[in-house]
């Protein structure tokens, strides 16, 4: 399946998760970057240049198998529109800033964006996945592995969905953060002082697929904008 440029794939709802509905589906698309998550919500994904990362509480990480099944993914083809070859992140927030400033006119659009380059600190979160079946994403949040790593340098992968997008996807800035030597990452909750490269790309193009099962049919699907905003950081 070759995927159009700068187009967003996206499989199932992140409202499935919060609802604790992670149903497998096919092998994600192959774009060369994306986020999502695993069968029974086991660690985070990361797609980039074409190969998908596990990544794992207490810092591991797999490549996963072409065979690996995800419940949830977003995927895109990046090509970037713009480089911003040297910038400065004091904080998660001056992403936002960024994009912001560099197109004013995307507040309904998505962006994708690629960041590469060194931080002073970066705090990421993986979920080791669920306890029992179930259990919503909110609740996994709670023991969440949380680590924090510092003087790093590495690549974060991200997506910026509007607002009115929340609970089909991460409304705000959604990222993983991947490390150079590929050891350790997971989802970014805080960073500071980065010296990066940033590359972006408007997306105005979202497909979906939604799951076909019984069981998520049967789940009762709603929008929890506080738990939501509580997990993901």
């Amino acid at each position: 399946m070759a995927l159009e440029s700068n187009h967003i794939y996206q499989y199932s709802l992140l409202n499935a998760l919060m609802a604790g509905s992670p149903h497998p589906a096919s092998p994600f698309p192959p774009g060369n970057q994306g986020l999502g998550t695993f069968v029974l919500m086991n660690g985070e994904l990361l797609l980039l240049d074409g190969t998908c990362y596990q990544l794992l509480a207490e810092g591991k990480i797999r490549i996963a198998s072409p065979d690996d099944q995800v419940p949830y993914c977003a995927v895109t083809q990046f090509v970037p529109e713009h480089t911003f070859p040297h910038i400065t992140l004091s904080q998660k927030s001056s992403i936002d800033s960024i994009l912001s400033d560099w197109n004013a006119h995307s507040k309904n659009l998505f962006i994708s964006y690629r960041i590469i380059g060194s931080f002073a600190a970066l705090k990421c979160r993986t979920v080791k996945g669920q306890e029992y079946e179930g259990q919503p994403l909110s609740e996994l949040g709670q023991s969440q592995f949380v680590a924090e790593y510092k003087d790093v340098r590495g690549t974060v992968i991200g997506f910026r969905s509007p607002e009115s997008w929340q609970g089909f996807s991460v409304a705000g800035e959604h990222m993983h953060f991947i490390d150079e030597e590929k050891r350790f990452g997971g989802h970014v909750l805080e960073l500071r002082d980065g010296v990066v490269e940033m590359q972006v790309a408007v997306v105005a193009n979202v497909h979906i697929e939604l799951p076909t099962s019984e069981r998520f049919n049967d789940v009762t699907l709603k929008t929890d904008d506080e738990g939501v905003k509580k997990v993901e950081g």
